[in-house]
Parts: structure tokens; sequence; C-alpha cells
């Protein structure tokens, strides 16, 4: 599938971007992965496989990143090979954009480097499809800045992802006027449910998180116009390496989209 084609079915439909949040070992993926491809099959929509190489902003430097690199781009390449499943992973410094947009399909820009500059127009050099996640400190209309810089390249192929705002010490909100301001925009727009209810380093050492929100507030963003939907998913979230306690596990994510799904058929009918 190619950037464009991707792009439209993004405009056009419904899309899921999903994966365990770090390449913690290839099987993890490989399992994820195999299952996400089932889902997108049975379901008829389209389904992105997401896991980070790297998760450079992790709040202890005792905790686990992934791969690298080198190793996390040849297993990505190999489980979009093998499933079939478009790929989006992050990356945290303009000279990853190119090797890492040799293979992926969507170059992520993290929350907290979406105002930087260098990154952004590396990225939207590439040609591939750009999604930033909005920063939990960034008013949704200041977006528009983020979004001048990609469309400085000529690249117009832009997603924004709604991932909560910082509410006090250790806890995010979500504003759902968020969706509709940075729709305006001229981008589809998602809705990252698992990071939304991320707790940051609400453990002391590691992110804590509210999982048992993942569905409400999913549907809440269907229905106020989110034209995708992000979520964290593994086998056994409690024995996750990364982001565990707000990842929705593996086998209840078919039910889950199932539901968004009915959600966005009343959408799309209108």
């Amino acid at each position: 599938m190619t950037p464009d084609e991707l792009y439209t079915k993004s405009v056009q439909g419904p899309f899921i971007l999903a994966g365990p949040c770090a390449l913690e070992s290839f099987e993890v993926a490989m399992t994820a992965a195999k299952v996400l491809a089932e889902i997108a099959s049975r379901l008829d929509v389209t389904v992105i496989f997401k896991s980070s190489f790297d998760k450079a902003n992790r709040t202890s430097v005792e905790s686990f990143r992934g791969p690298g690199l080198d190793e996390g781009v040849k297993w990505l390449a190999r489980i979009k090979e093998e499933t079939g499943l478009p790929i989006v992973t992050d990356i945290h410094s303009p000279e990853q954009a190119e090797p890492v947009a040799a293979v992926v399909d969507v170059l992520q820009i993290p929350a907290f480097l979406c105002r930087q500059t260098d990154l952004l127009v590396a990225a939207g050099k590439t040609g591939r499809i750009v999604n930033v996640k909005k920063g939990q400190f960034v008013a949704p209309q200041d977006m528009a800045h983020v979004v001048g810089k990609i469309r400085s390249t000529g690249n117009n192929r832009i997603w924004l992802t709604e991932r909560g705002s910082s509410f006090g010490y250790h806890n995010l909100v979500v504003d759902m006027r968020s969706l509709s301001i940075m729709k305006d925009l001229g981008c589809p727009v998602i809705f990252d449910a698992t990071h939304s209810v991320q707790l940051p380093s609400g453990l002391g050492g590691k992110s804590g998180g509210q999982r048992e929100f993942v569905p409400v507030l999913s549907r809440c963003a269907v229905a106020g116009g989110a034209s995708g939907v992000f979520m964290e998913v593994h086998p056994d979230p409690d024995l996750a390496l990364c982001d565990g306690p707000n990842s929705w596990p593996l086998d209840q994510t078919e039910d889950l989209i199932k539901d968004l799904l009915a959600g966005w058929s009343i959408k799309y009918a209108c």
C-alpha cells in the first residue's frame, strides 16, 4: 500500500493503530501483529501495527527502552512482510527519519517532541505519513504551527493525535473539543485511547494507568469525530515491559474495535 493509498483510506473511513508499546521481544510483537491482522480481515477495517524500537522518554534510566533502531527496524520489516499490516513507529531524532521511512508506512512524532522543527521537517521530507502526538502541554489550536512545519516540505500526509493534557501532577484529562479543533486544520484526527488514561510517573520510577477507562473514552472520541483510534495492546498487560498499566488486553481488542465500528457506522451513515 502506498502512502497515498493509506492516507486516502484514513480520510475516507475509520482506522485503528494498535500494538505493544515497545518491541520488547520479536515473539510478543509478532503474536500481537498476527492477531491484529486476523481482526482486520474479519472486521474489514484498516489496522496499522504500532510498536516502538526505542522508548527514549521513559521515566527512569532503568526503564526498558527496546531493541534499538537497527534490530527494531528489522523486526518491523519482518512483521510487515509476514502479516501484510502497514507499520507505524516513533522517531526521536532527525537522522532516524530516512532509515525508518525505508521500512515503515507512518512516522510518529512523540508528544514530548511535537514542537521540534528539525524532527518534523525531516519526517515530512520522507514523503511518509507523519502522525504527530499533540503534546500534553500544547493547546489544540497551536498544532496549526506543527502542521505548517510539515507542510513546508510539500508533504500534506499528516495525522494529528489527541492523547490527553496535563492535569496537575501525575494525571491527564481529555478535552474532547480538541478533536474538532484539530480536525479543522485539515488533517485526520486520531484519539490515543491508552495514553489518555496514563498516569505519568504515577508509580514513582514508572507511569501508572487506568485501563478500565479506555472503552468509554474511545467511544466518546468516535462520537466526537475522531477518524482513528490508537491503542497499545499486549497479550498480558500486567507483564508488559512498557506502559502495561494503561495497555489494553489483546484478547479483548476485537470486542472493543467492534464497539467502535458500531459508533463509526452511525457517523459515516449521516
